[in-house]
Order: structure tokens, then C-alpha cells, then sequence
């Protein structure tokens, strides 16, 4: 599971519709429908909110909208309905790990868009983060 701190429309196709449906399951999980995944370190910031469901909720919402504008038809009823007030806080040093992962990922599958990104030298991060200084996450399994 790949919950990405990266802006959606930095994924490729491939990447796009795999955090679609990693978010999904997040969500199952995160509202005790599934015995799977419960320990996965990618929910530890969900799980750190007053309202995980809001949170990833809000994560979908924008993963969904992406989705939308790239003509895929991702279920927004498949969405928990509330959303989160604020954002979350991410490091820096999450966000340029995170890109250095997807571009090896990119390096791989679909060389246009890998040289299309390499050239970013502050990746933008998925709405719900606010971006402030520091090294990769605790929860991160490098």
C-alpha cells in the first residue's frame, strides 16, 4: 500500500488507478470493515487525527477529483462523506524520498513521464498536506 504525499497528477496511469484503490482499502480499514492491513505504517498519519475517516476521505476526494480530470470514472459514492478541516502535516524529507521513489517507479514503466518529472526541483504535495521541514516519516519502511 502507497498512500502517496505526492500530488495525484504526478502519478502516471498505472500509479494513478493503484492509489485509487489503495486509498479505497485505507478507507475500509480505517473504518474496521476488513482484518487485513490494520498495522499497515502508511495509516499512522490517518490514525493520528481527531477523525481518521475524514481524513482519508479527503485524500479520495482528491485522488477522485484527478481521476475525473484525466476521464477515468472513479466512484465518488465509494467515498466516506465527511471530509477533514485543515490539512495534515508532512516533511520535506518525506516528499523528496516519495519522488525519488516514483521516479524510479517512472524510470521503469513510462520513460516520458519519468523525463517529463525529472527536471522538478519541489515536487507539489497532495492538497491535504502542508508541506514543513524535516527527514522521511518514522512510519516510512525505506
Amino acid at each position: 500500500m502507497r498512500l502517496w504525499t505526492l500530488h495525484p497528477r504526478l502519478l502516471d496511469t498505472r500509479g494513478l488507478v493503484a492509489l485509487w484503490r489503495e486509498a479505497l482499502l485505507a478507507q475500509k480499514v480505517l473504518a474496521g470493515e476488513t482484518r487485513g492491513y490494520r498495522h499497515h505504517p502508511q495509516l499512522a498519519r490517518f490514525r493520528a487525527l481527531d477523525d481518521p475517516l475524514a481524513g482519508i476521505a479527503s485524500y479520495l476526494a482528491e485522488v477522485q477529483a484527478e481521476g475525473a480530470r484525466r476521464g477515468f470514472r472513479f466512484a465518488a459514492d465509494k467515498i466516506a462523506p465527511m471530509r477533514l478541516a485543515g490539512q495534515i502535516e508532512a516533511s520535506s524529507g518525506q516528499l523528496a524520498y516519495e519522488f525519488q521513489h516514483l521516479l524510479g517507479k517512472l524510470a521503469q514503466r513510462d520513460l516520458a513521464r519519468y523525463q517529463e518529472l525529472f527536471p522538478l526541483a519541489a515536487p507539489p504535495a497532495h492538497p491535504l498536506f502542508r508541506v514543513v521541514a524535516g527527514g522521511v516519516a518514522d512510519w516510512e519502511r525505506p
